[in-house]
């Protein structure tokens, strides 16, 4: 039977959600560590055209290290979502709920590949795939900016979260908004092709970190506090 806790509640359910969390957490860095260097590898060993080109054509059709950056990109997938489970109680809905629409639309983007340079308008004739492929990429990354946003202004999250989620939510609106308007001033090259991998690695980075202060996070489940802010 679980021990009544100070107030006549119940610690042990309590206990085995915080452990359930850190896992969770664990998890979610392994998942993110794994999916970067699998993503990572795979764009390296790639015949790609280097930082001129797209990440994602490391995982056009054809490409012989296409399996190791589709399974990098749904381990990267996998990551957001075990983030989203390992926050803790009273986090505001909208955090979880945002990272795992990243992590459906990250997952669709690794499903869906694109043709041969991964064309977008307004420069290049795009197909239907690159323009399902290109739609995703850009809504699993806003959704994970949005989530640091929200992370960032959430007490319960915790200080260390809140300190990471600040940060990139800092680096990444500047670099998002430099992004989308050089794809529609000068597209594809090595302006676009840089700031992407920066957008990228900011994501991966704030994941995994975050990822590892919740697995670290020790502190016991406790209500919303203005102190927390």
């Amino acid at each position: 039977m679980a021990e009544p806790g100070p107030r006549g509640t119940t610690t042990a359910p309590k206990a085995r959600s915080e452990v359930a969390r850190r896992v969770a957490g664990s998890a979610a860095a392994g998942c993110a560590l794994a999916g970067a260097v699998a993503v990572t590898v795979a764009v390296v060993a790639g015949p790609g055209p280097g930082l001129t080109g797209y990440v994602s054509e490391a995982g056009i059709a054809g490409s012989g290290h296409a399996s190791t950056y589709r399974i990098g990109v749904l381990a990267l997938a996998a990551a957001l979502l075990l983030v989203g489970a390992a926050l803790p109680p009273g986090v505001w809905v909208a955090a979880p709920a945002l990272l795992a629409t990243g992590a459906v639309f990250t997952a669709v983007s690794g499903a869906v590949t694109c043709s041969a340079g991964c064309p977008l308008p307004p420069f290049e004739r795009a197909t239907a795939a690159d323009l399902v492929h290109g739609g995703a990429s850009i809504a699993a990354t806003a959704a994970v900016v949005f989530a640091m946003i929200t992370l960032a202004v959430s007490g319960p999250a915790g200080p260390a979260v809140r300190w990471l989620s600040r940060v990139a939510a800092a680096l990444a609106l500047p670099l998002c908004a430099t992004v989308g308007l050089a794809m529609l001033v000068v597209g594809r090259g090595a302006v676009v092709g840089v700031l992407e991998r920066l957008i990228l690695a900011l994501a991966v980075v704030w994941g995994l970190a975050t990822a590892t202060a919740l697995a670290l996070d020790r502190r016991p489940s406790s209500p919303f506090r203005l102190e927390d802010l």
